[in-house]
């Protein structure tokens, strides 16, 4: 199990989103930085933000859609991400109504695209 922290400043989402890597799914869109080194502040080898745009809706819309990515990436991530990098996943209006399953499809399909996979399996 490989340990995940939060991207929690702005400069850390900013970095990411200058690297250029990103994969978009009718779920979510995931953006990764991976030149970043090993451990972060935290200890954690792999660190995770999320963010949804007022695009999704109310707060309490873009709220939802926030817990469901956290319990997605909670759920693949830690077998199926690459360490040493950075992810920011993406809420989009399909989030919302997207099932579960259909969404941690959606993500481990963007770790694939991207390069990141590892191959672990989802709990």
């Amino acid at each position: 199990m490989t340990p995940i922290g939060r991207l929690k400043r702005r400069p850390d989402f900013l970095r990411v989103a200058a690297a250029g890597r990103k994969c978009a799914r009718p779920g979510l869109v995931l953006q990764t930085a991976t030149a970043r080194r090993v451990a972060g502040p935290e200890g954690a080898d792999i660190r995770i933000g999320f963010t949804v745009s007022k695009k999704v809706g109310n707060a309490v819309a873009r709220n939802r859609a926030r817990r469901r990515l956290r319990a997605v990436a909670a759920q693949v991530m830690p077998g199926g991400a690459a360490a040493g990098a950075d992810y920011v996943l993406i809420g989009r209006v399909g989030t919302l109504k997207r099932p579960h399953g259909a969404l941690i499809g959606d993500l481990e399909a963007a770790l694939r695209r991207l390069g990141s996979w590892r191959g672990g399996a989802s709990a």
